[in-house]
């Protein structure tokens, strides 16, 4: 396969997302037969059907939406290279990536991460942070879609290297009256007997919840399933469901909404964080520099 255009991606991302030619060609200020040629040629090119023709529009076929994902990826990959390069145009003397769990990002890395960008040898650094689970997070560090990644230790790294990072304790989250509100600490089999809300049931944290259950012969039972520990809270907050997160995270929302904190009774409650990366020679001096800043926040 001929190598694949980026303009022609960009305009078949077009066409799917409007689900017209001469729409995607107005969006462009391309004459609709225009894309349709180029379209022809993708399709010649991948050797596939990659859209049906409908009265009033078109729609990706089962192999067009595969193309629209891989599309969407190379255009976003794209995009970071054009600007990671405009960063050095304009002077910038590095560029670092993060991958980072929702716990790290809500607790402490953003004003890790603001502490070190305000030193003034740091100033002509740029740092992007996004939010992944600890898996993605992991394959992304291996794969060099970024130079760091912080999350749990409990982890699968591979063969990747880590350092210490910081820390935090997991505790239980109840409304008001609820049966554990009087309670000073619980063990986790007593948090079983009600339903939980939960962050993806691919996050390391839920991973190991669920492990944890099935030793004693239980099951989690999940009521609601969110993406942040704020919604987790709001959650609580109506009642619906009970949750275990980072007391770090809940102590000012819970004061705020009248929750109640129960201490988590386990030896895994205290959770240690890393920084991950491929090795210390693949790093930039950029990233050394933060990783180094990272290390430093670790408990001694």
């Amino acid at each position: 396969m001929r190598d694949l255009d980026l303009t022609t991606l960009r305009l078949y991302v077009s066409v799917c997302e409007t689900g017209n030619i001469a729409r995607a060609g107005d969006r462009a200020s391309i004459v609709g037969s225009a894309i349709s040629k180029r379209l022809a040629q993708l399709e010649e090119q991948v050797g596939t059907p990659l859209l049906v023709r409908k009265r009033h529009g078109v729609l990706p076929t089962a192999a067009g939406q595969t193309l629209l994902e891989h599309a969407r990826g190379m255009l976003d990959g794209a995009a970071r290279i054009e600007r990671d390069m405009q960063t050095y145009a304009a002077g910038g003397h590095g560029q670092v990536r993060i991958l980072a769990s929702v716990s790290a990002m809500t607790e402490s890395l953003a004003d890790d991460v603001a502490a070190f960008l305000k030193q003034p040898a740091h100033r002509s650094i740029h740092v992007d942070l996004e939010e992944r689970v600890s898996p993605e997070i992991v394959r992304g560090v291996r794969e060099g879609l970024a130079s760091l990644g912080v999350c749990w230790d409990a982890a699968e790294l591979g063969a990747l290297q880590a350092r210490p990072y910081r820390s935090d304790q997991l505790c239980v989250v109840v409304p008001p009256g609820h049966a554990l509100a009087g309670r000073k600490a619980v063990r986790f089999e007593d948090t079983l007997d009600y339903e939980h809300v939960s962050l993806p049931v691919n996050s390391a944290v839920q991973v190991m919840l669920q492990r944890q259950a099935a030793q004693v012969g239980r099951t989690l039972r999940h009521r609601v399933v969110v993406t942040n520990f704020e919604a987790a809270l709001r959650v609580v907050r109506a009642g619906l469901a009970i949750s275990l997160v980072p007391r770090e995270v809940a102590q000012d929302p819970a004061a705020a909404y009248g929750l109640k904190l129960v201490a988590l009774r386990e030896p895994w409650a205290e959770r240690r964080f890393i920084i991950c990366y491929r090795d210390r020679q693949s790093l930039s001096p950029a990233a050394l520099l933060l990783l180094e800043h990272l290390a430093a926040q670790a408990p001694t």
